[in-house]
């Protein structure tokens, strides 16, 4: 949580922090700031005290709404370090951000550098303030075990409510997406038709799914997934926008939408055939439904993650599907990890993989999915079904949006002959 942060500062040997970029789709900033309409903003934090917010003029009122101490840009006089610089935009940025650091008191020792920005801005800047304060040693981390992440991985209950609201939204969405199909007239060969008569197309659905997810005050940041047919059996196919809407093909409709500005996620699938499905198709997602409900079943508090992924390999395997357990990189059957974590991040800590460390357990605090899947692309069939559940700090898992596991949708204005 985000009480964690000097503590974690303090593990890891990191006198001060610095953060890039702007407020919004800007994970580690937004978890410091609260989000905003504040562009190329820089927050820098040493350890022990409270975050310094840098901003321009122009964003003070929202700036202000993050509750930090706050110093705007101007501040310091940029066209002077331009011309001192000789008209060296890097060099005249380094020597800004020198009288900002010293600002924050920090002058010597590590600093973890954050954020999402302009690479080679940034890395020139540090380059150059590298010169000015040669005491400093600026630090990169890896992604997935980042400060950040270390303490995103628990939430407490206001980050765990706004998740919840989220999971409302998308479920809202899904139910009109099914109302929308299964109302479709449907044509001799099994194609559905739009309003007007001609085919329903993956692209017009995918036009419907973001007009509804704006619609009810969301976004899309990172995309979404609504694919049939083959599309489906390859799992981040987010589906060929020209394919027609036909009966009786796997339907994967994976949707993740946040919170406008950048905020939480929630993350959610279901698998559709639309009419019937085919014997093959049903087995696969029996399959796929019976380890998803033992999974859920035999969830433990503090159990490595991992441990449910090679759970789901050894029932996939039994089954006579290939798996990552004992096939490197498959490209059918079960060929991803079961689950992540989810917050800021679409995907953040604890990862399930079967290389994931010890650590990442399903502790209090942690906002997981658990999705299941089984693929296979030359038959046009994929199966994926997805919750996202918090574990509560009681130990309980609770599932944080309802929504039924229907498999065949039934089409109201068609009767298999």
């Amino acid at each position: 949580m985000k009480s964690d942060i000097d503590t974690l500062m303090q593990a890891r040997k990191l006198d001060a922090l610095i953060v890039f970029g702007n407020a919004e789709h800007n994970p580690p900033m937004y978890y410091l700031t609260g989000g905003g309409h504040v562009s190329h903003a820089t927050v820098i934090k040493k350890r022990g005290d409270e975050p310094i917010y840098f901003h321009a003029d122009m964003e003070r009122d929202e700036a202000a709404k993050s509750g930090l101490k706050r110093i705007p840009y101007t501040k310091y006089d940029y066209d002077d370090f331009f011309k001192k610089a000789n008209k060296d935009a890097l060099l005249a940025s380094a020597m800004r951000y020198e009288l900002m650091f010293k600002d924050a008191g920090v002058t010597s020792g590590r600093v973890g550098v954050y954020g999402t920005y302009d690479l080679s801005s940034v890395f020139g800047m540090l380059t150059q303030l590298q010169k000015l304060l040669p005491a400093i040693e600026f630090v990169g981390e890896p992604r997935e075990d980042s400060l950040f992440m270390r303490a995103m991985e628990t939430k407490d209950e206001a980050e765990v409510e706004r998740i919840r609201r989220m999971g409302r939204i998308t479920t809202t969405v899904v139910g009109k997406v099914r109302e929308y199909l299964t109302s479709r007239d449907v044509r001799d060969d099994e194609v559905l038709l739009n309003e007007d008569g001609s085919p329903l197309t993956v692209g017009d659905v995918h036009s419907k799914i973001r007009l509804w997810v704006s619609e009810q005050g969301a976004e899309l940041p990172s995309g979404f997934i609504f694919a049939i047919g083959r599309d489906a059996g390859v799992p981040h196919s987010a589906g060929n926008p020209s394919d027609l809407m036909r009966l009786g093909q796997t339907i994967v409709f994976d949707i993740y939408p946040a919170e406008a500005g950048g905020g939480y996620y929630y993350d959610f699938t279901r698998t559709w055939s639309l009419g019937y499905a085919t014997p093959e198709a049903q087995e696969l997602y029996d399959q796929v439904f019976e380890i998803f409900n033992k999974l859920t079943d035999n969830f433990d508090l503090n159990a490595p993650f991992k441990e449910y992924h090679r759970m789901t390999c050894e029932y996939y395997e039994s089954k006579g599907h290939k798996t990552p357990l004992n096939t490197k990189t498959p490209v059918e059957g079960y060929v991803h990890s079961l689950g992540h974590g989810v917050g800021l991040n679409i995907h953040e800590r604890p990862f399930s993989g079967l290389t994931s460390g010890d650590d990442e357990r399903l502790a209090p605090g942690v906002v997981i999915t658990s999705e299941p899947g089984l693929y296979y692309p030359e038959k046009g069939i994929g199966v994926r079904i997805e919750d996202t559940l918090w574990v509560c700090p009681d130990g309980q898992i609770e599932r944080l949006a309802e929504y039924p596991y229907d498999f065949v949708l039934p089409m109201k204005k068609w009767k298999r002959s």
